[in-house]
């Protein structure tokens, strides 16, 4: 078991380090809508 959850970060961390991860940084999360409906 531990085995496999050392794989596990050591492929995120492969995949982070390597730029496959998305980070679009639009802030979608936290902008305010208008009852669901972004402006833009």
């Amino acid at each position: 078991m531990a085995i496999a959850l050392a794989l596990f970060f050591l492929v995120i961390l492969a995949f982070a380090v390597t730029g496959h991860v998305a980070d679009t940084r639009d802030s979608a999360d936290w902008k305010p809508s208008d009852e669901g409906f972004r402006h833009s």
